[in-house]
């Protein structure tokens, strides 16, 4: 008996041993994200045929579907802040759409008064967004973990994309330029369903009929409405090929069945009444994830794009910084289920507000902390939407149905809707006593969610502004330091938060640029004799250090 109970053990002793091998030499995952911008779930996997995106059907059956998954906010710029740095806007201060320039171009991150005005009246100047000194871009963790990270192109994140956050980031960023064996995290940035395309693709044939679009109750059902809406499907079918080229690359390398794919968009549909808004049409979004060797399924676990950092970290095995807003839903450290998202809204161009929401399974609550405001916002861009001119004349003429003129009204201090009965968010609850238990939960949510965490929308722009940048002007990281002990290499910056890129060369006059190879600094690194180190500095909303260059 004592012999089968050691023969057994050893037995034990020695299938752990041989799990936990194949646990440290598994390599670590690839990951690719094809991140489409403007786009509902308004796909053949969420039922609306329309569009024939062949390569988005392929790839869904051997996908993860997520039946509720949001944006933060129904723009992109303040969502992209969100989903780099796994932080609600509002807690970060990029909640405004948009704080400046898209300053990713190296040599030119700086800013300029533009002359726009706040809710208070005050001149605002174009500012890369401060945001707290422990919160980093994702990316760097990955960075710091191995992985080859690259971004083709789009940032947009309300502040400059530190160096440190990319291994490349332009449009010729690639996992293809990876050193030999190395992971890689490498993000697409497809444009062709933006907004914009609604009038820059005009010109281009519609492959989608206008008489076979689905026309929503909030939009007036007329020839303008129904080519803006053709003209939308033909570029989600543009946008499908894009796709199909990614996967086919993925493929070529021999790299499709050992990657995980992730195809999301950054916020809901380009049409009127559905971007900047806090409805399901601004934030629920198509969003799907191929796993390794997996099959498909569906599931309605609510996320936000607030978890796709945690979600990141915890895939490769990294556990998340407990700084992170986010809660992770898949991998080592997956987190518990949410019951609720989070949404806000405040300045979008020249138009300022601020709504706050909450949406669970089946409802979504409103807080307009401005119920004086029309829920219109006439912002100058949109009126580019060819179907807008049509629109707006038809409100003049005061020929809008009662369900397309609600976009027009005055709004009221709360707002209730059941999603599930009511999927366009037409019909406000928030006054009808059968749902009052329901509004009771709801506003109690929020209200304990903005409690647990600073809302940075409710001070001025221009008092946050003038808090990040004091006086109105950039804060300056400071250079690197440089110091030698038993022959290594150690960096640091007085600037609290900063992160720290170097490269080490023989040229003692190298001309770098963004993507001239630049390495995260995250231990001491080998002396090596007569070779020069650059360093840079730089703090997220801080203007860059200036290169410095040591002999070693």
């Amino acid at each position: 008996m004592k012999q089968l109970i050691l023969i057994f053990v050893l037995i034990q002793f020695f299938s752990c041993n041989s799990q936990r091998g194949k646990v440290e030499n598994t390599r670590k995952p690839n990951i690719v994200w094809i991140v489409t911008e403007d786009i509902s779930p308004t796909l053949s996997f969420y039922g609306d045929f329309t569009a024939q995106t062949p390569n988005l059907d392929e790839l869904s059956k051997e996908s993860m579907i997520y039946d509720n998954a949001f944006a933060p906010v129904g723009v992109c710029a303040p969502t992209r802040s969100s989903i780099i740095t796994g932080m609600y806007p509002t807690s970060i201060g990029t909640m405004h759409m948009r704080t400046g320039l898209d300053v990713m171009s190296w040599g030119k991150r700086s800013y300029k008064n533009v002359g726009r005005l706040d809710s208070q009246g005050d001149s605002i100047t174009q500012y890369s967004a401060v945001i707290p000194s422990e919160v980093k871009c994702f990316t760097e963790y990955l960075r710091a973990n191995g992985y080859f990270c690259t971004n083709n192109q789009k940032t947009d994140y309300q502040f400059a994309a530190p160096i440190t956050a990319w291994d490349q980031n332009s449009n010729k960023a690639h996992w293809r330029n990876r050193p030999e064996n190395s992971p890689f995290f490498s993000v697409f940035n497809i444009n062709t369903t933006h907004e914009s395309q609604l009038w820059k693709k005009g010109d281009l044939p519609l492959t989608v009929s206008p008489n076979d679009v689905k026309v929503p109750p909030y939009l007036p059902d007329n020839n303008e409405t129904r080519e803006t809406i053709a003209r939308h499907y033909s570029n989600v079918e543009l946008m499908d090929v894009q796709v199909g080229s990614f996967i086919k690359q993925l493929k070529d390398d021999g790299l499709y069945d050992n990657t995980i794919i992730f195809f999301y968009s950054d916020h809901g549909g380009p049409l009127p009444r559905q971007k900047r808004e806090i409805y399901d049409s601004g934030l629920k979004v198509p969003f799907m994830i191929k796993g390794i060797n997996s099959e498909g399924g569906r599931t309605n676990r609510m996320i936000s794009f607030v978890d796709l950092a945690p979600t990141m970290l915890s895939l490769v095995g990294i556990e998340p910084p407990k700084y992170l807003e986010g809660k992770a839903f898949l991998g080592k450290f997956n987190d518990t289920e949410r019951e609720y998202i989070f949404g806000s809204s405040d300045r979008f161009d020249e138009f300022t507000d601020r709504i706050r929401a909450v949406r669970n399974r089946q409802y979504l609550y409103l807080r307009n902390d401005f119920p004086n405001l029309l829920k219109y916002k006439d912002v100058g861009y949109r009126k580019s939407v060819p179907m807008m001119t049509k629109f707006l004349q038809l409100k003049e003429e005061g020929k809008l149905s009662e369900t397309q003129q609600i976009w027009f009204n005055t709004k009221t201090y709360e707002e209730l809707y059941d999603c599930n009965l009511d999927p366009h968010n037409i019909n406000n609850l928030a006054d009808d006593p059968n749902y009052e238990s329901v509004l009771d939960e709801m506003r109690s949510t929020l209200k304990k969610h903005l409690k647990e965490r600073r809302d940075l929308g409710l001070q001025p722009e221009s008092c946050l502004v003038n808090s990040m940048w004091p006086n109105f002007e950039q804060p300056i990281t400071a250079n690197a330091n440089i110091e030698m002990r038993n022959g290594m290499v150690l960096l640091s910056s007085s600037t609290k938060g900063a992160s720290i890129a170097y490269f080490v060369s023989d040229n003692p006059n190298e001309n770098l640029d963004y993507n001239s190879g630049w390495l995260l600094y995250t231990e001491p690194i080998p002396a090596k004799s007569g070779k020069y180190i650059y360093t840079i500095a730089e703090r997220i909303g801080f203007k860059e250090s200036k290169i410095e260059r040591y002999k070693i």
